[in-house]
């Protein structure tokens, strides 16, 4: 008995070897894991949805209170739309284009990414007819879980709740600012128009939030047996001024960031997880970034340089180099729950591979109390979370619907386990669907492909079962951050810049030519003095790398109103710039205020940033007036 078990363990061993050896197509899970998104669609399909046994759906929600809500995203295996798991879904596809999107556009699925992206921010704009109004959700949990129906003719109800300065939400709103702020970066080269609309919706979310505080399954009560925020709101909020600074380079949300660290715990929560509730490791690896890429803490570095501490404990936990480290099944996976775990192991192999970058980029290892590590060891852990998703594993299972061979067949997933409504217009009751479709111990009629489904236990058990809902039911959140995740491991374990220009979040990245590389590093002399005496403009260069030959500089560039007046009708001529620039609207051949920005107040200054590499650009005021 024992030498047979030997054997047959040998063989499973061989197997899996042969397995990991021969490697895994990261392009087609990335292709797949896209297209996931598509079967999770409310509101009316498109003509060019791919996922062809879904139909229309929610095509009446908020009609009963005369506000359209169509459209968004159901979150998991129900017909239930979240707003907060929504909002952070869309949050983290955004943040895999900003840091990947070459790598997407390289593999042809950056405009699929992006049109996920605007599926949820459409709907967004929707949900914030006013600056103080966020729907937050549509459809009720409890009688959703009730019925098994397609959500193509479901009768749950449909009630939309809402947040409102009675009925405050600063996690929810803060979530939703996040994902318009980010968004905003991944649009505004290819739809400035929309990329603006975002922005202002995100800084009006931000100031709801942030003024009208409170946690939003207060006020949307029927939100806490799924989705109730434990953490509370401080960490959104946090999360939110990151993102809104990274979109709009405002002093403002720097500030915020800097002021508020201490007392909303950024600088003091040592975190073993990310996700829709807790964003702390999320803020404090977007805030490490502004150290180490940025050169922007000014008066706050003492600050920002905790919330790196805390960001580095984080990392150091994933590799086993911490006096606290992340719990791990026997074959290697994250461990944190037994329901749905694969949120946690997508969203930490993300940060892993992120922030492996950031310290490739700056030329600096991993600080760890038990040893320092290279950046490459936390881009190994990524790679070793995704392989054992896609298939090496201790049961060779991929836990992606439709990836390889042995993947999960019984999904808990309504509409993928229920015959397509195109093939069987055949009404399915609230109760019926769970008498014919839910029990039915077969293979889905509908395969959800790309769907990330909840995963093993603690031991690597799984079992393919529609009833086990912590296991083999799929959520948008467990699929997002992973888009990012396997764009940079199709690049392989090369070092990858991630302040490089060249890496663009459009469908047709930008391509700079360098200017003449100058013969010595430039100095930061302030900008030419032709300047009006009521407005003064100084530059500094904040950071220089070197890539393929070429020597790229980052410039800042502030310009202040001196006056006693509001600055309005600002018109810059900038010349002699070769690269992108972010923080100034261009208008014909002059730069102006960025879109969500009127006027510049008396006493005021504004900061906008380039990169290229030459010498500071000639930057001068052309024309202003002073009211």
């Amino acid at each position: 008995m024992g030498s047979s078990t030997s054997t047959i363990s040998v063989l499973l061993f061989l197997g899996l070897v042969q397995f990991a050896v021969s490697g895994h197509d990261y392009k087609q899970a990335l292709s797949k894991s896209i297209l996931f998104f598509e079967a999770q669609r409310s509101g009316p399909l498109p003509p060019n949805q791919r996922v062809s046994w879904r139909s229309h759906s929610g095509l009446n929600d908020g009609k009963s209170i005369g506000v359209d809500l169509v459209g968004g995203y159901y979150d998991a295996g129900d017909n239930v739309k979240f707003g907060l798991p929504m909002a952070f879904t869309v949050t983290t596809m955004c943040w895999s284009i900003i840091e990947y999107g070459g790598q997407l556009a390289s593999n042809g699925e950056l405009g699929n990414a992006i049109d996920a992206i605007k599926w949820g921010t459409d709907y967004f704009i929707k949900a914030h007819p006013e600056p103080n109004v966020l729907y937050g959700e549509v459809g009720d949990g409890k009688s959703d879980h009730y019925c098994w129906q397609r959500p193509e003719e479901m009768t749950t109800d449909r009630r939309a709740y809402k947040l409102d300065r009675n009925n405050p939400g600063s996690d929810l709103a803060g979530e939703t600012a996040a994902a318009m702020a980010a968004a905003s970066i991944v649009f505004r080269r290819s739809d400035p128009s929309y990329s603006a609309e975002l922005l202002r919706h995100a800084h009006e979310l931000f100031e709801f939030a942030d003024k009208y505080r409170g946690k939003y399954d207060s006020s949307i009560t029927v939100a806490q047996k799924y989705y109730g925020s434990v953490s509370g709101y401080n960490d959104e909020l946090l999360w939110a001024a990151a993102w809104l600074y990274q979109a709009t380079n405002d002093r403002y949300y720097l500030d915020y960031l800097g002021k508020n660290g201490d007392s909303m715990g950024g600088t003091s929560w040592s975190m073993r997880e990310f996700g829709w509730d807790v964003k702390y490791a999320g803020v404090q690896t977007l805030v490490a970034k502004v150290i180490l890429m940025q050169g922007k803490a000014g008066e706050h570095t003492a600050v920002f340089e905790r919330y790196q501490e805390k960001a580095e404990q984080f990392m150091c936990s994933m590799l086993g180099k911490s006096t606290k480290n992340i719990q791990k099944t026997p074959g290697g996976l994250i461990f944190r729950q037994r329901w749905n775990n694969m949120q946690f192991v997508t969203s930490a192999s993300f940060l892993a591979a992120v922030y492996s970058d950031y310290l490739s980029s700056s030329k600096r290892n991993l600080r760890c109390s038990q040893g320092n590590s290279s950046p490459s060891k936390l881009l190994d852990f990524s790679k070793s979370q995704v392989d054992y998703i896609l298939g090496d594993n201790p049961r060779g299972t991929s836990y992606m619907v439709g990836y390889g061979h042995n993947y999960p067949r019984q999904v808990h997933h309504r509409g993928s386990s229920i015959v397509s409504f195109k093939v069987d217009q055949k009404f399915v009751t609230c109760r019926g669907g769970y008498a014919t479709w839910y029990s039915r111990k077969a293979s889905d009629p509908n395969v959800l492909t790309g769907a990330l489904v909840g995963g093993p236990d603690a031991y690597d058990n799984f079992a393919d079962n529609r009833d086990n809902y912590e296991q083999t039911e799929p959520t948008t959140y467990n699929n997002a951050p992973l888009l990012g995740v396997l764009a940079r491991l199709i690049s392989g374990p090369t070092d990858f810049d991630q302040r490089l220009p060249g890496v663009s979040p459009t469908p047709s990245p930008v391509i700079i030519k360098p200017a003449p590389i100058p013969k010595r590093k430039p100095t930061t002399p302030p900008a030419p003095a032709s300047s009006p005496s009521p407005i003064t403009i100084s530059q500094k260069m904040t950071s220089s790398w070197i890539n393929e030959g070429n020597v790229y500089y980052r410039y800042s560039t502030k310009l202040t109103n001196r006056s006693t007046k509001r600055l309005k009708n600002l018109k810059i001529s900038i010349t002699k710039l070769y690269g992108p620039i972010w923080g100034v609207t261009k208008t014909g051949n002059s730069y102006g205020f960025p879109s969500w920005m009127k006027y510049l107040p008396a006493g005021k200054s504004m900061e906008f940033v380039y990169i290229h590499s030459a010498a500071p650009a000639n930057v001068l005021v052309s024309n202003y007036s002073l009211e």
